[in-house]
């Protein structure tokens, strides 16, 4: 009988957030963890502790593998397995770290810390650190905040700010449960965070190894499982948002997608709302034409400044959420147009000029301008990261494409500072994410297909979003997006971690798909 904390979750099949795939499960082998009654906090987080080594020695004493398993985010199956799955939507809590937690050779201040369990919300965290007095924020997000904390770091869940990366970029530490009798806790030698008494609150053995920390970050579950993050806050801040559409795709354009410089664009806003946090073109790949600003580009841009406590929050309505990207809005699309049979053009010319339709600018924090959005209907995402010098050949390059495959949806490219992770897809010192969302089906997939086969061709560098659409990715690609050095080091980091009863345990088929599975020994 599994502990007090641990209940059987009575499932064979799961299918994903988004609807793109159901997937079979060994029964009798999936399960709901929970933090046991306790009169102290650390009790209860101690008692989970044990409860995920318990499922660890149960998996590998029985050849059983396993998966934590947070919003089913992804569409790709990089966080099922072929076993069971576990549900952490029950470990919840938060707490910011006390002067004695914190290392005296941390670089900033102890209430800039803030420790999360794995089954935290996103839209949580930003709910709780709203509450606090003063107000904190977590520095970044991606557009839709439904992920834990565990799952959106795992794959490397980005946003748009062009100055603080992705979501993995703030991370500090890792509570990593590691073996049936090992668990640690994580963080790089270079940026020392925890206190040995904070350590020792976790009853975990420290490792500071800046290798094994960039590796750990993003590893889709497969390091073990993550029990805790501690992420680093900074006061709450305030974001001023533009949408501008069409304007002409001209050199002026170009020049800021591969610069970042938009002193030509005649920005609405420069200069009086703080500094430029977030930069994204969209474009409506069915009506473009270069220089004719009538078939150009939308744009979407925010300008950081500190809070301001006489701000009113932004009201809600039933159509679009402010903040939501391209993903979203088709996604509302498809919930106010079911069954209608729209033709591609049609659809995507309806969607722009819906979610693109003139407003005034809003003004907002991250939880107000990034919310919760609840998809509706069959969507597909697929996501490429590119340097940002490649970008206005990469929209032509599409372009094109979507001349002789019409896509089912549109194109959008992010802007994101690069990430110290090993196997993190935003991987280039500026990063352009190229995301291509539509409505899911045989079409968009081989438009997909068809794109990746191109920038090969065109040896235009990219890597792959681990969470999303990346059905061509193996062994091979790989390597190819991120080196043979940065794979294997990756691989090694892995093996060192994990126990080795463990290291099947936390094995599965996309892993394997992709050469990630290797015990000791290199990428043949």
């Amino acid at each position: 009988m599994p502990p007090l904390g641990i209940d059987p979750l009575p499932i064979d099949r799961w299918m994903n957030k988004h609807e793109n795939f159901t997937h079979p499960l060994v029964a009798n082998t999936s399960f709901k963890l929970w933090n046991p009654p306790g009169q102290k906090h650390r009790d209860r987080y101690l008692a989970t502790t044990k409860n995920f080594q318990w499922l660890i020695n149960h998996a590998a004493t029985n050849n059983i593998k396993l998966r934590a398993m947070g919003s089913g985010w992804s569409f790709t199956k990089v966080g099922v397995t072929e076993g069971g799955l576990i549900d952490t939507a029950g470990l919840n809590f938060s707490f910011p770290i006390r002067q004695q937690h914190t290392s005296s050779n941390y670089a900033k201040q102890p209430e800039d810390l803030y420790f999360l369990q794995c089954g935290t919300i996103i839209h949580e965290v930003n709910t709780r650190l709203a509450a606090k007095n003063p107000q904190r924020s977590i520095k970044a997000s991606g557009a839709s905040n439904g992920q834990t904390i565990a799952g959106a770091l795992s794959t490397g869940t980005h946003g748009a700010a062009i100055r603080v990366g992705a979501i993995p970029d703030f991370v500090v530490g890792l509570h990593l449960i590691t073996g049936a009798n090992k668990h640690i806790w994580l963080e790089r030698a270079s940026y020392p965070a925890a206190s040995q008494e904070f350590v020792d609150w976790l009853d975990a053995d420290l490792v500071q190894d800046d290798a094994l920390f960039n590796a750990a970050l993003v590893s889709f579950g497969s390091f073990g499982f993550i029990h805790g993050v501690m992420v680093e806050t900074e006061p709450q801040f305030l974001l001023t948002e533009y949408r501008e559409g069409p304007i002409t795709y001209n050199d002026n354009l170009k020049h800021a997608m591969r610069t970042l410089d938009f002193s030509g664009l005649n920005l609405l806003g420069t200069g009086l709302h703080g500094d430029m946090y977030h930069f994204e073109v969209l474009f409506n790949i069915h009506k473009f034409e270069p220089n004719d600003p009538a078939k150009g580009a939308f744009i979407k841009y925010m300008f950081k400044k500190l809070y301001d406590p006489t701000h009113v929050p932004i009201p809600r309505n039933n159509d679009f959420t402010y903040g939501d990207d391209l993903l979203g809005i088709i996604s509302t699309v498809l919930d106010k147009l079911p069954g209608s049979g729209l033709l591609i053009p049609a659809m995507v010319n309806l969607m722009f000029g819906l979610a693109f339709k003139p407003e005034p600018p809003r003004v907002g924090t991250i939880r107000e301008m990034f919310n919760y959005t609840k998809f509706r209907g069959k969507v597909a995402s697929a996501a490429m990261s590119i340097a940002i010098q490649d970008s206005p050949k990469a929209v032509e390059l599409i372009v094109e494409i979507n001349k002789q495959k019409p896509f089912p949806g549109g194109l959008s490219l992010r802007y994101v500072k690069g990430t110290k992770a090993t196997l993190g897809f935003t991987k280039f010192p500026d990063t352009c994410v190229l995301e291509m969302d539509g409505v899911d089906g045989q079409d968009a997939r081989e438009f997909f297909d068809t794109v990746w086969n191109k920038f090969e061709q065109e040896n235009i560098a990219y890597a792959l979003h681990w969470g999303k659409i990346n059905f061509n990715l193996n062994a091979t690609r790989l390597k190819q997006m991120y080196g043979n050095t940065a794979v294997q080091a990756w691989i090694d980091a892995r093996n060192q971690l994990l126990d080795r009863a463990a290291l099947p345990v936390f094995t599965n088929a996309f892993m394997e798909r992709c050469g990630l599975d290797k015990i000791h020994g290199a990428i043949v």
